[in-house]
């Protein structure tokens, strides 16, 4: 499991100031606590957690001298700025369900033959600690135009331990359709896969 150090934060100290000062922001909370927690993390440490983790993944928060089996609910991310400014965990508890997303991996996309889209990046779920469910790896490499995989088609989606809405189960990850091509070079045979990926962590 991963790691993080964090330390309790004064809610004297104002956030700005301290994510000028190198550090990021941040709050615990879960029912096993009498109240949330606000922390800051330094800012090197954050960014090799992240580097491993997301929202979604489970890991090991250490405040001070204690330890949490934690969830990490959300990480907001300046792209302008090119910072993390706050990461949001919630203690796990043994027999809570706890509603987290579920990453969307694609694998084996450089084989289709046609345009793949990718419609979801991840997928909302809820489920209990030990069923708790960090990436899911579809398989595209069979996918022909015209076809296209829901979430319902997923091993995740037959989990009895884990719990999707009929609504986001009837959604589709990923669809194929024909490849077009517009003033090409007559000289120019070669298929192009027009695939974007998800953003990077």
């Amino acid at each position: 499991m991963n790691t993080l150090k964090a330390e309790k934060r004064s809610m004297d100290d104002k956030a700005k100031k301290l994510r000028r000062e190198g550090y990021v922001t941040g709050n615990v909370f879960g029912r096993s606590l009498a109240e949330s927690i606000p922390v800051k993390i330094e800012k090197k440490e954050a960014e090799r957690f992240l580097s491993v983790c997301n929202k979604g993944s489970e890991a090991k928060l250490t405040i001070d001298t204690t330890d949490y089996d934690v969830l990490v609910k959300e990480v907001d991310y300046d792209p302008i700025k090119r910072q993390t400014l706050e990461i949001d965990f919630q203690v796990l508890t043994e027999g809570e369900k706890v509603r987290s997303v579920a990453e969307i991996v694609l694998v084996n996309h450089e084989l289709v033959q046609g345009v793949l889209e990718q419609h979801m990046e991840e997928i909302p779920y809820k489920a209990g600690k030990s069923a708790l469910v960090e990436k899911v790896s579809v398989d595209v490499g069979n996918l022909k135009p015209g076809d296209s995989i829901k979430v319902e088609d997923l091993d995740i989606a037959k989990d009895k331990d884990v719990s999707i809405s009929p609504d986001v189960l009837e959604k589709v990850v990923v669809s194929v359709t024909e490849q077009t091509y517009a003033e090409a070079d007559a000289d120019d045979t070669e298929a192009c896969l027009l695939y974007t990926s998800p953003s990077p962590r």
